[in-house]
This record gives structure tokens, sequence and C-alpha cells, in this order.
């Protein structure tokens, strides 16, 4: 199987823009309130934008437009609860139904509800809403089902929907929603990225610096391995163990029994050990989740079919997850989920947090917390994931989340078509940038080159200098290895708790977990529930078969320990501009 890149398409504002102009000639079946509307929001809301306010005018006319034949219609659409999709439900909607006149309802719910009842409506064919925000984690899922109606063929069967100035070649992740024959499936929403935060100020401390390089033999700097790593969180919570009189630590986690801590793990946390093979945007044959696939087909996660969920370097990657956990985190990390964990290093005693979301950025320059200076600007900053033993070039680094909207076939075509018009409108250049600087979940190039990101930079810790970097594209969401994501991510948290809580080894959790999933894959088998690539599982046999074979599973290392290595952030960023 190989991925086939998004084709570029021939889209260029200047042409886009005179259609528009063509298309949006005077009516008088359009009332004057919608072009008032447009440009009481366009003076309002939706600056800055990368447009100027006539080409704003001119792609809002289009959506006045186009939204005749459904005016007044009442569409329902969903997504989980971030801070991009709030924005999205109180003010873009409120924009759209007095723009267009159409009736949209944006609710917002928890991921793992939004999942369910999206599961419900595949399943039923009983339509609950009309426009999902679903995770591109699904992708897998949603080509193999043929239960999603692609972007693909909305915009070739309904060109009279499609905005001239929706421009996909300037999205940034659709290689994370195309199928790997090349069908794009979902349209990116937003993108945030799993990355590494750490207390600049702290590591520029000369001092501390001096006790670092004695201990250690390197500079006190961004880890660029998970041995840096290791030895900085020792420092910070042994070593220094005070600043200002606090206690600090250096590591912040968390271990809850719940379903975030699957997450924790299926968010790529293998792979930023090494323990699936090469490949971007997910590897190739056997993937971060330990999945091999033989062309498009899953056959097996456990080593004896093939797979890596249950070898050496994912037990080294959970032993250190586990043991960083126990030794360098806060005591009630442990029994923290993902949320509650997620604003303890705004509160100022964290040195490091080797798996951090970029959508905290937000919450972490607010005024006035300890980790923010007086002038606005973060004591902190983002740099990439160090790595794990198993590493090498040429594998993703970590994982980035792309919610993106997703239409079912289940859906009556014109209330689709409804909500397929708000999410080419939430994701226009008119309101985009705007978007982009609420939520910090960029998804055009656009907007992250434009002079606005620019401006804001010196405040966001290194999230637009990531995101300008080629670096970015070892940042990936899970693939298409991934036959069934609710089925199968749901048992990740269930065997990742019995490690972290020392019910069981780490081998004992991964050989529990590769056989479980092995099972589900089994059956998807037998059911023969998917219409294309579906598992057809390898025989099992000796796992030492395949750690002979090269590529994952790989044979465990006699050295799972080498020499820590860390880089100035000055010259990290520097090098980006390099790759």
């Amino acid at each position: 199987m190989s991925y086939i890149k998004y084709a570029p398409r021939p889209t260029r504002i200047a042409m886009a823009l005179s259609l528009v102009a063509c298309l949006s000639a005077p009516s008088l079946a359009f009332a004057d309130q919608y072009q008032d509307a447009a440009k009481r929001w366009i003076e309002s809301e939706f600056q800055p934008s990368t447009l100027t306010p006539e080409e704003q005018m001119a792609e809002m006319q289009w959506f006045i437009d186009a939204a005749e034949s459904l005016r007044g219609q009442e569409i329902n659409v969903v997504s989980e609860t971030l801070t991009t999709h709030k924005y999205e439900s109180e003010v873009l909607a409120k924009a759209f139904r007095e723009i267009t006149g159409i009736n949209l309802t944006h609710t917002l719910l928890q991921e793992g509800d939004v999942v369910q009842k999206l599961q419900t409506q595949m399943y039923s064919g009983t339509n609950i809403y009309d426009g999902w925000v679903n995770d591109s984690d699904l992708i897998g899922t949603h080509f193999r089902y043929g239960k999603v109606v692609p972007i693909d063929t909305i915009t070739e069967k309904h060109p009279e929907f499609t905005s001239p100035t929706l421009d996909l070649d300037d999205f940034i992740g659709l290689s994370f929603t195309t199928s790997p024959d090349g069908t794009l499936y979902q349209l990116p929403d937003q993108q945030f990225a799993n990355l590494y935060w750490f207390r600049a100020d702290w590591f520029a401390d000369p001092e501390l610096k001096k006790q670092f390089e004695e201990k250690y033999g390197y500079e006190l700097g961004v880890p660029v391995n998970w041995s840096a790593y290791e030895d900085i969180a020792e420092f910070f919570t042994n070593d220094v163990k005070t600043i200002d009189g606090k206690r600090v630590y250096g590591h912040m986690d968390y271990g809850k029994k719940d379903p975030s801590l699957g997450w924790r793990f299926t968010d790529a946390w293998f792979s930023m050990a090494g323990a699936g093979d090469k490949g971007i945007p997910n590897g190739l044959p056997v993937d971060e989740w330990g999945i091999r696939v033989d062309e498009c087909h899953p056959v097996g996660s456990s080593m004896s079919r093939g797979g890596a969920t249950n070898s050496p370097a994912a037990v080294y990657a959970t032993e250190k997850y586990v043991e960083w956990l126990r030794k360098y985190a806060p005591p009630a990390a442990q029994g923290m989920t993902f949320s509650e964990a997620g604003p303890v290093p705004a509160q100022g005693n964290i040195a490091q947090q080797v798996f951090w979301y970029t959508a905290f950025t937000a919450d972490m320059t607010k005024e006035g917390l300890p980790v923010v200076n007086e002038d606005g600007t973060p004591k902190w900053r983002m740099a990439p994931s160090p790595v794990g033993a198993y590493w090498e070039d040429g594998m993703k680094k970590g994982y980035q989340d792309v919610g993106a909207w997703t239409f079912l076939e289940s859906t009556p075509e014109k209330r689709r078509l409804g909500a397929w018009l708000y999410a080419q409108f939430v994701t226009s250049k008119t309101a985009s940038l705007k978007k982009t600087l609420v939520g910090l979940t960029p998804i055009r190039e656009s907007d992250i080159q434009s002079q606005a990101m620019t401006d804001a930079a010196p405040k966001l810790g290194g999230l637009v200098e990531f995101y300008r970097s080629p670096a970015r594209l070892q940042w990936t969401p899970t693939g298409t290895n991934v036959p069934d994501y609710p089925k199968l991510a749901q048992l990740w948290w269930q065997y990742v708790s019995q490690a972290a809580s020392g019910e069981s080894t780490a081998q004992e959790a991964l050989d529990g977990l590769a056989e479980a999933q092995d099972r589900i894959l089994e059956r998807l088998e037998r059911a023969g529930v998917q219409e294309v690539c579906g598992p057809k599982l390898n025989e099992p046999r000796d796992p030492q078969y395949w750690i002979d074979q090269p590529g994952a599973p790989k044979p465990k290392l006699e050295n799972e320990k080498p020499q820590g290595v860390t880089v100035a952030y000055e010259e990290l960023l520097k090098s980006w501009g390099q790759e």
C-alpha cells in the first residue's frame, strides 16, 4: 500500500474571486439583510483576515447566493468541546445564520459522546446530526465501511454548493484525511500537535545549567532523546527540588484508569519510542499502534502475527511512562485524568512535559499566570518531542490531532448540503485567521504565514515557528492501518491502566492488548462488514520469525538508555528553517 498525496488543484484566489463576481450579480431574490449582515460581521468580527474586506465581501456574497434554496432549513452539526469549536458554536454559527438565512445549530459534546453518536448513526442509518467534526483518526474506519460521503464526491456532484474560494491546496492537513487510493474523505477544521513543553527561564538559569553539566557532563537544554529527558526529570525532581520556595518536579503526566489514558498511548507514544516502521504520515507496514498491514489489509498487532503492539520497543515505551510518572511527577498525577492534569504546568512547579498538546497554548498564556511574564510573553516554550531509543530517521515523531468535517450517507442530501455550506464557512479565508488566533489550531498555510501570526508569535511560545517549520510533517494523526478506531481505541486504556497501577507488568499488559486487538480484527474479518481493505489476519507463528525480518517488530536493545543529548533552543529554531 502506498500513500498518495492529495492531488494539487489549480486554484488561484484571483480567478476564484473573478468567478464569485460573476456568480453574485445583483438579484431581487436576495434580501439586502444578508448583505448588510455580511458587511457587519466582516467589520466587527472577521478581522484580521488574509483577504481584503472587498475580497471577504465577495466570498460572503457567494454564501448568500448558494444558500438561497436552503434558506429557512434547520441544520444540526456537532463537535467536541475545544476552544476552537466553542468559538464556532457561539460566534460563527450565529454569523452563518444571519448571513445565509439557514437556521444552523452547532452542538458541543465531549469527544467520547461525539464518537458514540457517530457510531450509532453509522450503524443504524438514523440521522442524528447533519455534519460532524470528527477526528481524522477515524480515516481508516471511514474509507473501509463506506458510510461516509467523501469530500471529493460532494465537490464533484455539487459544484454549485462548493465555494470557488475553498482553495483545498491551502489546507495543511489533507494527507491525514485522504484514503490510500487518494480520495479526500474529510475537510480539516482544526489541528494541534503533541509536543515537548519546558520552562525556558529555568533552563536558561546559569546556576542550574552549571549544576546540571557538572552532574551529567552535557548542557541543560531541549532534550533530543528520552535519555536526556529522564536526566532532566531526575535533576529537577531530586537535585533542584525547590525554586523560590516552591516544590518543583521534572515531569508531568497522568495515570488514572480512564478513557483518556488510552489517548496518552494511541496518540503516537509508541512511535515516539520507535516501535513502528519508517514512513510519513504513518509507519508502513507496521504503524504506531503496532498494527501490520499487507497492502491495505490489517494482518495483526501481536508479534506472533507480525505486529508490534507487544514488542520490546512498545514495552520500553510503557515502562518509561510508568517509571517517569512514579518517580518524577507530582504524587497526585497518578490519580489524574487528562483534563485534570492539563492545567497543572501553568501553576508554575513543573520543569518539563514530554507529552503536551499545543491546544493548551491559549490557556497557558493568560495574564497573571505564574508561567507568564508581566509583558504577556511566556516563561515556557514548546519544542519537538524527544525520541526513544528505538526511534530511527524517517519515522514519525509524534501525534497531530485533526478535527475534520465528516458527512454521512444516512443524512438527507439537502441537510448534508446545508452542513457542507457551514463547514466551508467556518474554514473560509474570511473567518479562518480570526478563528486561528482565538483557538490556536491552524488549518491553512496562508493563515500560518500571515503577518497577524508573525505579530502573535512572541506570546505563543514557539507555536508559530513549529507550524512554519518543515518539521511539522513528522507529527501526524492515527492512520489508515487502524480499521475500526472506536472499537480498538477503547481497549488501550483498559490494558495500559493495568501497567500504570502495578496490577501487571508492561509486557503482560501489552500481551493482553495485542491479543484483544487481534480478536477484534478477527471478528471484523469474519463479519465481512468492511467494504474495502478489511482485515486478513496472519496465522500465528514464532515471534522470532518476525523479529528477524527488517523493521518492526524490532529486537530488544542491549542498551535502552544511550547518552543523553540536548540542543539549545535558539539552535533548534535555526535548524527548523534549514530542514
